[in-house]
């Protein structure tokens, strides 16, 4: 029995919890999520808890069934309380604003480049170089976050570039001069 997979998700207060099939839908304050249910387990609704449960034991469906528990977890937590992700720049001059739904950054290329954030996804910029995404779906929080990222990456002999703010980079030692003799 998988570890993860058996432990029920209590369902906290102010979220709706719905099975239309093989689909839940998670309702709550701060939105709505809905996620189809692979074929090797089944949810249910007991007590105030989601209990997922799977068919068989074969190697697919051990697997599937703390996957499908975790995810429904995520959808539940989403909607209730949200997920944060902070990024920071570091560089000189390296900096971002954000007007709407677009993140506009200066990161040392010939151009500013606009990045549109997903729907779902909010943004917050503090001093320029602080970056604060809020979503309530945490795979498109984390995708976005790493579609950043990428923009660019962390180098890793000044330290310049996107990261995530609990993230630590390793440093590398630069070139030496010419040794005298």
């Amino acid at each position: 029995m998988s570890r993860i997979g058996k432990n029920p998700i209590p369902i906290p207060k102010g979220v709706d919890v719905t099975l239309q099939g093989d689909v839940v839908v998670v309702k709550g304050l701060k939105g709505q999520l809905e996620r189809r249910v692979p074929s090797e387990v089944t949810v249910s609704v007991e007590d105030g808890h989601i209990v997922v449960r799977r068919k068989s034991d074969q190697r697919r469906a051990r697997a599937m069934h703390g996957l499908t528990r975790v995810l429904l977890h995520n959808m539940v937590t989403g909607v209730s309380q949200g997920f944060t992700k902070v990024l920071e720049i570091h560089g000189v001059g390296y900096r971002c604003d954000v007007s709407k739904n677009v993140l506009t950054f200066t990161l040392g290329h010939s151009h500013p480049i606009s990045f549109p954030l997903a729907q779902g996804v909010s943004a917050s910029v503090e001093k320029q170089t602080v970056i604060r995404l809020e979503a309530v779906d945490k795979e498109l929080l984390g995708q976005t976050a790493a579609n950043i990222k990428a923009l660019r990456p962390v180098e890793p002999y000044k330290g310049k570039g996107i990261r995530y703010a609990d993230q630590w980079v390793r440093r590398k030692a630069g070139k030496t001069g010419a040794k005298k003799k």
